[in-house]
Formats: structure tokens, sequence, C-alpha cells
């Protein structure tokens, strides 16, 4: 099958395209076809070697954990999924190896759920990472109806689909964001708050008693957070480990298929958004891998493989 793939750490340079064998499909196991896959940013963190102190390698390594495609085969004793169903995963396994960015990937059938028919193939590919976090902080700061929430970085992959997720739970959203994205937050139902200089001044404007829940999904704003959070709020962090020091969470995503289901479900039951802002082919992932470090985009950066 051809792959991308890189043989040193490094940057998009050491990416190739080249000829791999089909994965084995062991028990409990599922063989995807690649339809779509996502660049995230931990994945050219993981390819420059900044998190080679927590993830073992093993070179050559494919990168690419978010993955929607199509089952080619089943292994011994995978019963939940039978060739020719649509699915989705957030495909991190213990060792970076065998990613996404393939024509095939075989995965544990507990990190797969099905597809949301009510997304495309390049939607559904940029799901579960982004969903995964927006979910799983939510749910584990217990985000309800009639809380005030503010999300750290709105008009990102993750915080979108945050807002999205809040709102659909009945909480009042306030989200950060540039001025030139402030009418796509509107579009999905938070009120939009200018980043930078003035930021808490402008939080407690619009809630004068402070906020039940600050979710963190940029970094560097804990001083803020702490600064708006209304007695007894609850706050997390994906990029800020200090978080843990003042009373919050530091999460790391559980890339469980269990929750993926229940996200995707949510997904086709309240209509939500997934903006796609660039799609490459396989052969121009060093190119995808470019523009998601320049930053900035707005949707997120897909690669395809096997789409009609």
């Amino acid at each position: 099958m051809q792959a991308i793939t890189y043989s040193e750490y490094g940057s998009p340079d050491v990416l190739e395209l080249t000829e791999q064998p089909l994965p084995k499909v062991g028990p409990g196991t599922v063989l995807i076809r690649v339809k779509a896959a996502a660049v995230n940013p931990v994945d050219w963190k993981v390819m420059a070697g900044y998190l080679d102190p927590m993830l073992d390698i093993s070179f050559p390594a494919v990168p690419g954990w978010d993955v929607a495609g199509v089952v080619e085969a089943v292994g011994v004793d995978a019963p939940h999924f039978a060739v020719g169903d649509e699915v989705i995963s957030n495909g991190r396994k213990d060792v970076v190896q065998a990613g996404s960015f393939a024509e095939f990937i075989a995965l544990p059938e507990r990190l797969v759920a099905r597809k949301p028919r009510s997304l495309t193939w390049e939607q559904s590919a940029g799901l579960p990472l982004a969903g995964l976090t927006a979910f799983q902080v939510l749910t584990r700061l217990g985000v309800a109806d009639g809380d005030t929430v503010l999300i750290h970085g709105g008009a990102g992959g993750v915080g979108s689909l945050a807002i999205q997720l809040a709102v659909a739970r009945g909480a009042r959203v306030l989200a950060t964001a540039s001025q030139a994205n402030h009418d796509y937050l509107r579009a999905l139902g938070a009120e939009p708050i200018e980043y930078g200089d003035g930021l808490t001044e402008l939080v407690r404007a619009l809630a004068p008693a402070g906020v039940d829940v600050v979710a963190d999904f940029v970094g560097g704003v804990l001083t803020t957070t702490l600064a708006v959070l209304a007695d007894g709020g609850r706050h997390a962090s994906v990029a800020d480990g200090d978080a843990e020091a003042h009373g919050g969470t530091w999460m790391w995503v559980d890339p469980s298929g269990a929750d993926l289901q229940r996200l995707a479900d949510l997904v086709d039951e309240n209509a939500f958004t997934i903006d796609v802002a660039r799609v490459f082919p396989l052969a121009e992932a060093a190119d995808a891998y470019r523009l998601n470090m320049v930053g900035h985009t707005r949707g997120k950066i897909i690669v395809t493989v096997d789409l009609p």
C-alpha cells in the first residue's frame, strides 16, 4: 500500500510517499480503507520529536491519528463492525508507527465508531481528536443547563466544537477569537470576545459575577481564567499544565471509541458544523503539515486518500 512515512525526526521535509506492507488484522482489530485523514498539531509535534519523552516510536513511521474510512476486513473476535461499515477513529496507539496517512490502517475496534451520517468524509476525518477533546473536557467539567462557560480559542477546531456541545447542553457560552471570527462564533451560538489585552475586563463586562466554567484550548491564559472564574467555578486546560496547581485539570485526550460514538450521535442529532479549511491529496501531505504549523486556519486541514 502507499503511505506517507518518515524515518527520522524533523520538519515536514522528512515526509515521503512510500510503499509499505498491508497492516495485519489481529484479534479484536478492524482493517480500514482510509478515505480521509486529518492533520492535528500533535502530528507534527510527534514528527519533530517533541513528544519523544512520552511516546515510543518505530521507524519508518506512518503519521496521523484521525481517520475516516470503510471497514475492509475484521479480525477474530471483533463483533461490533462488519465489512463495508463507514467508520471514524482517533487511532492513537501505544507506539507511533502505523498511522492514518496511508491507504489502510488496522485499529482495535475499541477505538472505532460509526461515521456520522450528516458529515462528509472530509468533515468526519476532522472530528475525532478535536471532537473528543471538546467532549471530554466539557464532560469532565460537568457543563450543564444554566452554566455560563468561557471558551478560550473558540474559532479553532476544538473550540468551535466545544461551543456547539456546550450550547446543546443549555449553557450560555462566551468565546474568545480575533475580530474577524466574531460572526462565525455568533453563528455557532457563542457571544464573541476579542482576545488579548483587556480580556479579563471584557469577560467581566458580560458576566459580572464571573463564569461557572472555563475551558482553555490555547494556553497562556491562566491568569485571565482565574480572574473571571466565579466562586466554586471549574476550569480545565489541554495546553497548560499549571492549571492543576490552581484547582483546575490538565487533560490528555482518551481515544475512546465509546466516547467518539456518543459524540458522533450528538453531531447527527444537533447538526453540528465541522469546517474544513483545506484538502490535500496524500502525496502532498507535507504541504498539509506546513499549513497546520503556520496556524491561524479556521477549520480542519484534511488529507484525502481514497475518495472517488
